[in-house]
C-alpha cells in the first residue's frame, strides 16, 4: 500500500493481544498500524504470571524468553482470611515478568517487523462503510480493511457504542476495583500466592530484576467503606489475612502511588461489534486468581491472526472471519470463563472461602481439576 495512511488492518489498543497480533500478521508481510494512548514503557494493571502455555507462542513473535532469566513458577499457595493455607504444584507453571518489560520488548519487535506504532494517540471513533473502515483520533484519520479492538477493560468507545456490559445493571460481577504495586519482599521466587479476604484477593508473584509484583481485586463497596483510603483499606481489610499482614509490614512498595483501576466488569462480552473484532479484555475478562488472562489476550491473538490472513487473502469472506472467529473463540475460552466466573462467586466471601479452601485440602486432586479447567493447552 501506497497511502501511509491507509492499512491492511488497524487495532486499537497495545497491549499484549493487540501487539502480539500486530507482530503475527506484519511476520505474515501484513501493513499494520497499532494505536495506543500512552507512550511504552508504562505500568499496567496486571498480575504479571503468564501460564507456560503462551511459552513458545512469544517466542515465535521474537521474544527470547530463554536469555531473559525470568523467574519460573511451579508452585501455587491459596490462603484463606482465616490464614488456613492450601499448596499445591501447577500442573504447566508459569513465568513471571513486568508489563513495564514485555510490552516495551513487544513494541519493539512490532516495529522492526513494519508495524507503525502510534503513541499518545486515541481512538475517538471507528466507522464501518463500504468494506472499509475509517479510524478517528486525535491525531487524524486512518483508513483499514480491518479493524480490532484491543483496548482494555473499559474505555470511551465501550461507553459511546453502548456495548451491553457497559449499560448492565450493577451486579456481583461488574463491581470491582483492582490495585497493583511492585515491592522488594522476601518471598519464595518459585510460587505464586493467592491471598484471600473479605471481599476479595491478593496475588504475588516473583517478576524480574528480584522485584514480586502484588496486585489485589476487591469490590468498590471495600473501598468505600474505607473512606476512599487505600492504606486504610489494607490494614482494615486486606490484612486481617495474616499472611497479607506480614506482607504489607515486611515489603517495601516500589511505587509512590500505587496503580489502581475501578469499574472492572466479568460479565459477557460480545467478540465482535459492527465488523470490529475484539481481543483480550475488551473480548472477555477471566477472574484474575485464574492466573491466565494475559495467556488468553495472546491465544485470542493467534486465533485472529491466522484468520484475518486467509481474509486479506481473499480465501474467506468478511462474514465467515467473523463467524469462524465467534466459533473458535468460544471454543477456545467460553468454557474458561464460566468456571472463572463460577470460581469468582466464591472465593473473596469470608465464609465460603474459609470453608473451600478446607475441602480442598482434604482432596488435593480438586485443585488440579479446578486449574485444568480454567487453563489452556500450549499453542
Amino acid at each position: 500500500m501506497n497511502n501511509s495512511n491507509l492499512y491492511d488492518v488497524i487495532i486499537i489498543g497495545g497491549g499484549l493481544a493487540g501487539l502480539s497480533l500486530a507482530i503475527n500478521l506484519s511476520q505474515r508481510g501484513k501493513y499494520v498500524a497499532l494505536i495506543e494512548k500512552e507512550t511504552y514503557p508504562f505500568h499496567k494493571v496486571c498480575g504479571e504470571y503468564i501460564s507456560m502455555e503462551s511459552w513458545n507462542y512469544l517466542e515465535r513473535c521474537g521474544l527470547p524468553l530463554k536469555d531473559l532469566q525470568l523467574p519460573i513458577i511451579h508452585q501455587l499457595k491459596v490462603t484463606a482470611p482465616n490464614g488456613r493455607e492450601l499448596n499445591a504444584t501447577l500442573p504447566l507453571g508459569g513465568f513471571g515478568i513486568s508489563r513495564f518489560n514485555l510490552d516495551e520488548k513487544l513494541k519493539d519487535i512490532a516495529i522492526k517487523n513494519g508495524v507503525r506504532v502510534f503513541e499518545k494517540t486515541k481512538a475517538l471513533n471507528v466507522v464501518f462503510s463500504e468494506e472499509s473502515f475509517v479510524v478517528e483520533t486525535n491525531k487524524g484519520f486512518f483508513n483499514s480493511k480491518l479493524v480490532c479492538g484491543s483496548f482494555g477493560k473499559r474505555t470511551n468507545l465501550d461507553v459511546q457504542w453502548k456495548r451491553p456490559f457497559v449499560e448492565a445493571t450493577k451486579n456481583r460481577l461488574n463491581q470491582f476495583i483492582a490495585v497493583k504495586y511492585h515491592i522488594q519482599f522476601d518471598g519464595n521466587s518459585d510460587e505464586i500466592a493467592l491471598h484471600n479476604f473479605e471481599n476479595g484477593y491478593c496475588g504475588i508473584s516473583k517478576i524480574e530484576d528480584g522485584k514480586f509484583c502484588l496486585c489485589y481485586l476487591t469490590t468498590a463497596a471495600n473501598l468505600q467503606k474505607s473512606n476512599n483510603d487505600i492504606d486504610f483499606m489494607e490494614e482494615q481489610i486486606l490484612s486481617k489475612n495474616p499472611f497479607l499482614e506480614k506482607i504489607f509490614t515486611d515489603s517495601t512498595k516500589l511505587y509512590k502511588n500505587p496503580l489502581v483501576i475501578s469499574q472492572i466488569s466479568f460479565d459477557k462480552k460480545n467478540q465482535i461489534d459492527n465488523h470490529i473484532l475484539f481481543i483480550g479484555d475488551s473480548a472477555g475478562l477471566i477472574a484474575p486468581l485464574c492466573g491466565n488472562g494475559m495467556s488468553m489476550a495472546m491465544h485470542a491473538s493467534f486465533l485472529a491472526s491466522n484468520l484475518i490472513y486467509k481474509y486479506l487473502e481473499e480465501e474467506i469472506s468478511r462474514s465467515e472471519l467473523e463467524q469462524s472467529y465467534q466459533d473458535q473463540w468460544n471454543i477456545t475460552f467460553a468454557k474458561r470463563l464460566f468456571w472463572g466466573r463460577m470460581i469468582q462467586s466464591v472465593f473473596g466471601k469470608t465464609f465460603t472461602t474459609n470453608l473451600l479452601i478446607g475441602v480442598l485440602k482434604r482432596f488435593p486432586f480438586l485443585v488440579q481439576k479446578i486449574v485444568r479447567l480454567t487453563h489452556g493447552k500450549p499453542f
